[in-house]
């Protein structure tokens, strides 16, 4: 966590009992999200054993095409990104489940309400270092849509980080509002914890299984080849101001 930052931290019970609520809850109320190019919706989740869960459904079915991700995937990768973060133990992504829903397979997440969004955070200092692991993480990723509003803090001041449907495309993509880093050195904690993902790692071979069966067989291996080159060239790429940004970037 962010230094200067007195968050609560989060027991790894949370996570274990909520994804567990996401993925066998009953979806017991639905609301369309009017925000957004695909048919996502905001659904509570109801277990006998806790309180109603306030969730995002992405169901495959309402995934948009696009000219450069294959049909059908946005949510499979939604999932390989949240496995990446817990391989990290980066857990700035909200608990994220694949599971059958109203409108079909898709993926169930926490929702967070936000108090913020990276607007409101650049500039401060104190929110560098969870900034710095968000960019290092869109860059190993993929991420071709890190827009303000995917950055997210809530009340208790905990930084989020949201939509990752569009990452680990085989060509690079990276397109982002956080330019705080660009062209700078990675700091060294952050090389040495992203190495674990390579396949030669315990961590990374089992994470590596694990993408195999949401990706691409290339898209793994192109993973891969990122984390290499990060870790070579130890700093964050040169971006082009005019590719590099998100659409509504806002």
């Amino acid at each position: 966590m962010a230094r200067g930052l007195k968050v609560k931290p989060i027991p790894a019970e949370f996570w274990l009992e909520t994804t567990e609520a996401l993925r066998t809850g009953r979806v017991t109320a639905i609301q369309p999200n009017p925000r957004g190019s695909n048919y996502t919706f905001f659904v509570r989740v109801s277990t006998d054993s806790r309180p109603p869960l306030l969730a995002v459904y992405k169901p495959r079915a309402g995934e948009v095409p696009l000219w450069d991700f294959p049909d059908g995937t946005l949510y499979r990768r939604e999932y390989a990104a949240y496995l990446v973060s817990q391989a990290l133990n980066w857990r700035f992504i909200p608990p994220t489940v694949i599971r059958e829903g109203p409108h079909g397979i898709g993926i169930v997440q926490l929702f967070i309400e936000p108090t913020g969004t990276y607007l409101n955070l650049r500039g401060d200092a104190r929110y560098l270092p969870i900034l710095e692991r968000i960019a290092l993480f869109d860059l190993i990723t993929n991420n071709a849509d890190r827009k303000a509003h995917h950055c997210l803090r809530d009340a208790e001041g905990r930084i989020w980080s949201i939509d990752h449907g569009l990452t680990f495309n085989v060509v690079f993509k990276l397109r982002t509002v956080l330019w705080e880093f660009v062209d700078r050195p990675v700091s060294p904690r952050l090389l040495r914890e992203i190495s674990v993902l390579l396949p030669e790692h315990a961590t990374g071979a089992r994470l590596t299984e694990e993408l195999k069966e949401l990706l691409d067989p290339a898209e793994v291996e192109v993973f891969h080849r990122r984390i290499r080159q990060v870790l070579k060239m130890g700093r964050f790429p040169r971006l082009d101001p005019y590719r590099n940004v998100p659409f509504g970037w806002w």
